[in-house]
């Protein structure tokens, strides 16, 4: 049985349509991919994206066990920041990539995807030799995700303080008796925030962002219009830009990757990695001919050789093309690149290109 948010019969109100993600009940779209895509692009749209796990880390020793978790660095947290990083395995490959958020120096609270909350946990749980205690806290909040040019403006009806929250900083807000944890952090290349919510709260917070956003231009928006918009600001999803036998280095989180900080699980086999030379690299791709290439399609260079894979690929709407990412040989990472896509037995023409596709003016 599928497992369904607190916001389901919210979504059902909105007219979404329902599909199965990750074990969860999610909408995929309400209005239309395209049309939520150039909302959040233009003006706001509101996810919900309350599957994602959160898991919570304290102790006096939680520092030292997400340090030794993760390649970035964590030391360099102070109370309120929060960073970008990954569970990394002995060879250097993504578990999952993750949001850490910094409470105290002994409370942290980890933003995870939601196929690999359950992993995430036990591999964390199974890494702890620290004085540290590792709690699954999924099922206590709800998560919604505010995003587009005009996303703090809206946001700030609810959150008057919003604005003064710098990018990748968070702030504990108070509603209804409880907490709304605001982070400026997103999924889509635009401004916006994420908010973690009480379950009990979240249906709530959701109507309420909808009333604030009349005539602002913000629309409900759902998975599809959010892997378009990752897609094009070059965002990797795991179970496709990254996995566990695909290294961290190869995905392009390169500059996540601290090998001058002390221990952490992968760090030698990064190290070694590195120095050796990185064998496949991440790129971006645009399709010169008409056809577009999708996740799990192959790539062959001009003289016919299978040279890597593409891992993600669409039409998306902003760009006006396909478009893609792709793991390849190293030596097809330059700029300019010919390389073909096999898509149904045809081999479309693709030319590597600058990341990302888009990149905000504001």
């Amino acid at each position: 049985m599928l497992k369904q948010t607190s916001l389901i019969e919210a979504h059902k109100r909105q007219g979404a349509k329902l599909v199965e993600f990750a074990g969860w009940e999610m909408p995929v779209q309400y209005s239309g991919i395209i049309a939520e895509h150039n909302a959040v692009r233009e003006a706001a749209g509101v996810f919900d994206v309350s599957h994602m796990g959160e898991i919570l880390v304290s102790g006096p020793e939680a520092q030292d066990l997400i340090d030794f978790v993760t390649p970035n660095d964590v030391k360099s947290l102070y109370d309120g920041k929060a960073q970008y990083s990954a569970l990394t395995n002995e060879r250097g490959g993504v578990v999952d990539d993750i949001i850490i958020y910094r409470e105290s120096k002994t409370k942290f609270m980890l933003c995870v995807n939601a196929a690999n909350t359950r992993t995430a946990f036990e591999w964390i749980v199974s890494k702890n030799i620290f004085e540290a205690e590792v709690k699954d806290v999924s099922d206590t909040f709800g998560q919604i995700a505010v995003q587009g040019p005009k996303a703090i403006k809206i946001l700030s009806s609810l959150f008057p303080e919003i604005d003064s929250i710098k990018p990748f900083h968070f702030h504990k807000f108070g509603y209804r008796g409880g907490e709304v944890m605001v982070a400026r952090t997103g999924y889509t290349g635009e401004d916006g925030a994420e908010l973690f919510i009480p379950q009990e709260n979240t249906e709530a917070v959701f109507e309420q962002i909808l009333e604030a956003g009349k005539g602002w231009g913000l629309v409900p928006a759902g998975l599809g219009a959010r892997d378009s918009l990752r897609l094009e600001a070059c965002y990797p999803l795991h179970g496709h830009e990254l996995a566990v036998d695909i290294s961290a280095l190869e995905s392009g989180l390169g500059w996540i990757v601290k090998l001058d900080k002390g221990e952490f699980i992968g760090k030698a086999a990064l190290l070694a990695e590195k120095e050796r030379g990185i064998a496949r690299s991440l790129v971006a791709f645009l399709v010169d001919d008409r056809g577009i290439a999708r996740h799990g399609d192959k790539v062959f260079n001009e003289a016919g050789q299978e040279i890597g894979i593409v891992t993600s690929g669409t039409r998306t709407p902003t760009v006006g093309a396909a478009l893609g990412l792709a793991l390849l040989k190293s030596e097809y990472k330059a700029l300019g690149s010919r390389v073909y896509a096999e898509v149904r037995g045809k081999k479309l023409a693709c030319q590597v290109v600058k990341k990302p596709f888009f990149k905000r003016s504001y």
